[in-house]
């Protein structure tokens, strides 16, 4: 295995809290002098299972109770669209539209959302709906009162999130916020800071761009021309 691809399979599991790989080495034989034997390699178990799908990480997810999160939830909130899709959306988490309704961004933020995203891609002639586009969040429960979501809950549904874009393979990602931006890049900025910027995921590129619900506020008129701008970008390189 190359350094490389080593490094990746370290920083992978170290985002899923794994912070310590043991090494199984076989038994000293008395005919091996101590300083002939060579150490045994370190078996690393592949990032996803061979033909893992987001229906085989649903059933994993199952009814989850692996954080406080599930304590008021009404339903889980995994994703929704095209599972093929080029381009992968990432929110922060699910608001009471979307914990009603099993769906994300399906309250007046997600409308923005499709909004958004048509707009953008009619006025620069792309043939592309929300529909064909995959979207997602760091924690697939509600937070109480849509507080930001705690690290331990992040490091939680983390490990699902990462599933999922393992699984797509996007060409991008688009983190809407900041808790999106922070999940997947590890930079601790603010998102008007990252906004516009690419970073990455793994080898995959991740432009950063504002949560819809900050553009709902009448204040932010020149956040959301950024974020027009900002989606021009992502859309133009995943579909020219």
């Amino acid at each position: 295995m190359d350094t490389d691809t080593l490094r990746r399979y370290l920083e992978f599991y170290q985002d899923l809290g794994i912070k310590t790989l043991y090494r199984c080495t076989p038994a000293p034989s008395a005919e091996l002098a101590p300083q002939t034997k060579e150490p045994a390699p370190i078996e690393l178990p592949p990032m996803t299972p061979p033909g893992e799908t987001l229906l085989h990480i649903l059933e994993d997810l199952g009814d989850c109770k692996r954080c406080r999160l599930h304590e008021k939830r009404n339903k889980i909130v995994f994703g929704v669209g095209n599972e093929q899709s080029p381009l992968v959306f990432v929110g922060e988490g699910p608001g009471a539209d979307e914990d009603a309704q099993g769906i994300p961004f399906v309250g007046k933020a997600g409308q923005l959302l499709t909004q958004m995203i048509e707009n953008t891609a009619k006025k620069e002639g792309m043939p592309v709906l929300r529909k064909d586009i995959y979207i997602c969040n760091v924690v697939k429960c509600r937070p109480p009162d849509n507080r930001t979501p705690e690290p331990d809950e992040m490091a939680t549904c983390g490990e699902f999130l990462f599933r999922q874009l393992l699984t797509i393979k996007p060409k991008a990602i688009c983190a809407l916020g900041g808790t999106a931006a922070r999940a997947l890049t590890g930079h601790k900025e603010g998102v008007m800071k990252m906004r516009g910027k690419w970073f990455k995921w793994r080898d995959i590129p991740v432009m950063v761009t504002y949560h819809p619900s900050y553009l709902l506020r009448a204040y932010n008129q020149e956040a959301k021309r950024e974020a027009w701008e900002d989606l021009k970008k992502v859309l133009h390189f995943v579909y020219d």
